[in-house]
């Protein structure tokens, strides 16, 4: 079973059980449709099954099954939130999980050349757009790592089959 860090519990709420979770995914509310959930615990990977869920803030709270004490909603706190791969919807043409694009090479198309930039190490979330975390490795021009906006006027094409993603950028920046 193929799992993805999905969110984190982060802390109890109220006496009863309920817990708050920080969610990774674009949509908050989303978090609770994938279920069940699977948590890292000492023992290894627990299934959970979530019965009930609010938003509280940017953020939410929720009620695991069987978990209806403070104390032991507390033993949950600061652990990761996974989810099977294969529960996540499909996605249109263009639109790509994270997971998806880490490891994927870069190649620049600048000034007429062709130049690999190295692989995507990460991804980050600003706001305004997400950005990819490239880091130069043995074959790339360079061992930097660089920062660039994943935005169609940078990225100009992703080819999960190839594994890489084609941009329009510098390799001097």
């Amino acid at each position: 079973m193929e799992t993805l860090v999905v969110g984190r519990i982060t802390a109890v709420f109220g006496v009863r059980g309920w817990v708050k979770v920080y969610s990774y995914t674009q949509q908050l509310e989303t978090l609770c449709s994938y279920q069940p959930w699977w948590v890292e615990t000492d023992n290894g990977l627990q299934q959970v099954t979530i019965d009930e869920w609010r938003r509280q803030g940017e953020n939410l709270v929720v009620h695991i099954v069987g978990v209806d004490d403070r104390d032991i909603a507390q033993t949950w706190c600061g652990k990761d939130i996974r989810v099977e791969r294969d529960k996540l919807p499909e996605l249109q043409d263009d639109d790509y999980y994270w997971y998806q694009l880490v490891g994927l090479s870069v190649i620049t198309h600048h000034g007429g050349e062709q130049v690999r930039l190295g692989k995507v190490k990460s991804l980050l979330e600003t706001g305004a757009n997400d950005v990819l975390v490239i880091k130069g490795d043995a074959e790339s021009i360079d061992r930097e790592e660089r920062l660039i906006p994943y935005v169609d006027q940078f990225v100009t094409k992703v080819s999960l089959a190839d594994q890489r993603i084609d941009v329009n950028w510098d390799p001097d920046f």
